[in-house]
């Protein structure tokens, strides 16, 4: 073979490669500066490449951090320390927010609501499409959030929401447009992913009835090994292109049974009369 015709020939194999992977998954990891900035909260922020701590006291208000690029259908990880001790009244983040006008923002949300000293951490989900949201859910963690990094991901693609704590889902959200069902689903806007420090004792512990403890602060929660993986358009990626398997949906249902407290769909105050949104008896 002529020398120019294995030139051509690697040259086309280099192109051929390149065309399959930008049709699977691109990452953004590895120092968590690389794919995170800071949002808000400057004096309560601390960095060392592997870690970004939030803090939080009386004066600030607490801090913020977001990631440097938006997404259109995405997973997320991202591994949290949550705030020790007594962390009553105090809000720790991780949630996907669109950047349009609020009336008909999208958002993914995961609030970790703190507690007294001794009682769970409770894991706070809500998703809003087009500016409607109150589909919430909440779980109390089996474990102790504050003592150790643990791994929250957010699973976004056009056939379905996940949440997953340390690689289990605990929540499914299903995109029924297909089906007719005329609700809405986060699928048009793109989103930027937000993590926060702040303080909501107005309502974060108990309903509000436990509030913050000032003289605790500051309040110190930690964000590591964040990993955001997209797909091109038309090519999604791994993540989102299979259904549940029966042993992963045992292992969900088995959380959802042991550990869930609020359900939105089995709400009585707010359905009085049994009659839940669609999604709701949809599988």
């Amino acid at each position: 073979m002529a020398v120019s015709s294995r030139t051509e020939v690697c040259v086309l194999a280099v192109l051929v490669a390149l065309c399959i992977a930008a049709r699977t998954a691109v990452v953004a990891g590895g120092i968590i500066e690389d794919g995170l900035e800071l949002d808000w909260g400057q004096g309560n922020v601390s960095k060392d490449g592997q870690v970004i701590s939030l803090y939080l006291d009386r004066d600030s208000g607490g801090s913020g951090l977001r990631s440097r690029d938006t997404y259109l259908y995405a997973r997320t990880d991202l591994q949290i320390k949550l705030v020790p001790n007594n962390s009553a009244g105090t809000v720790t983040t991780f949630f996907f927010l669109s950047e349009g006008p609020w009336e008909i923002h999208d958002e993914i949300d995961l609030e970790f609501l703190g507690n007294v000293s001794g009682q769970p951490y409770t894991l706070h989900t809500n998703i809003f499409a087009n500016g409607t949201g109150q589909k919430e859910e909440q779980f109390r963690l089996w474990f102790d959030p504050a003592t150790d990094f643990h791994t929250y991901s957010i699973v976004w693609t056009p056939k379905h929401i996940l949440v997953l704590v340390d690689g289990t889902p605990i929540r499914e959200f299903r995109n029924h447009a297909k089906k007719g069902v005329a609700y809405p689903y986060p699928s048009s806007q793109r989103m930027r992913l937000f993590g926060s420090l702040w303080n909501a004792d107005d309502w974060a512990t108990q309903g509000g009835r436990v509030k913050t403890d000032w003289s605790a602060a500051p309040f110190l929660a930690q964000y590591r090994n964040f990993k955001a993986t997209t797909s091109s358009p038309g090519g999604y990626g791994y993540y989102d292109d299979k259904e549940l398997d029966g042993t992963t949906k045992k292992k969900m249902e088995r959380v959802r049974e042991e550990y869930m407290i609020y359900n939105y769909c089995t709400d009585t105050k707010r359905f009085p009369n049994g009659v839940a949104p669609p999604e709701c008896s949809m599988k």
